[in-house]
């Protein structure tokens, strides 16, 4: 018998992890371990908390009432990936959801919605964002979710500004700079991408964020982008000049 199997699963889990612990499942894994991917007593899976590092843990009961695993051993220390923060404008539901999972797969320390002059949602379901962060953690090996901030005018986000970290904001006009110019120098440095609305930033608002010096405008080429696929663009240029892609990736399960 294999005494370190490869996990048929990764799960995302709020109890603290070490190891021998034994840990009752929530009712929403549990289905999901005993009922969709169907494991048995003694399957291996995978459990991450956002603080602990990734562990292995073996299923010791199946039941209807629950799922039990006792934790054995760490995977994988708590690390964070490069302090890139996700601002945009919220668009409505299903391409919202749609920028968070794949903010999370490009590895974005934290995101959060910006209440722009143009912005037409007036509310954001945070709780729901939260989840589809955990899911896209728990398939693509984050061994942390991204942190969710709360929605705010763009004043709001602006009051206060850390001025060490650079505000790219993505310019629709076209005067921008380009990527390999907005986008900080250094490996390292705390950086956050600012997405506009649909209709764009307003003039006024433009220039009041032109005025600061910790902001740089950048295009992302002549064409007009949607909100969604500017943020991932952006995200994908903030990537190769300043992120983790050189790193191997280091988990691998059986499961979804």
């Amino acid at each position: 018998m294999n005494p370190n199997p490869v996990p048929k699963a990764r799960l995302f889990i709020e109890a603290p992890l070490s190891a021998g612990a034994l840990l009752a499942l929530d009712e929403k894994p549990s289905h999901y371990l005993s009922h969709v991917l169907r494991l048995k007593e003694g399957d291996s899976v995978a459990l991450f908390n956002g603080r602990d590092g990734e562990w292995r843990a073996t299923l010791q009961m199946v039941a209807k009432r629950g799922v039990t695993v006792q934790v054995a051993e760490c995977l994988r220390p708590h690390r964070l990936p490069p302090d890139h923060w996700l601002l945009f404008a919220p668009i409505k539901s299903g391409r919202i959801d749609l920028v968070v999972e794949k903010a999370t797969e490009l590895g974005v320390r934290g995101f959060g919605a910006v209440k722009t002059a143009r912005t037409v949602v007036g509310r954001v379901n945070e709780e729901r964002l939260r989840a589809h962060a955990i899911e896209a953690a728990e398939q693509t090996g984050r061994v942390e979710v991204p942190e969710l901030f709360a929605y705010r005018p763009l004043e709001g986000w602006l009051h206060g500004w850390d001025v060490s970290r650079r505000l790219v904001v993505c310019d629709e006009t076209g005067s921008g700079q380009t990527p390999s110019v907005a986008l900080p120098p250094h490996r390292g440095q705390k950086a956050a991408l600012l997405i506009g609305p649909e209709g764009g930033f307003t003039q006024a608002e433009l220039e009041r964020l032109r005025a600061l010096p910790y902001v740089v405008p950048m295009t992302l080429g002549p064409r007009v982008l949607r909100a969604d696929t500017a943020a991932i663009a952006a995200l994908t240029c903030l990537q190769l000049h300043l992120g983790d892609w050189d790193e191997k990736p280091a988990f691998r399960t059986t499961g979804a």
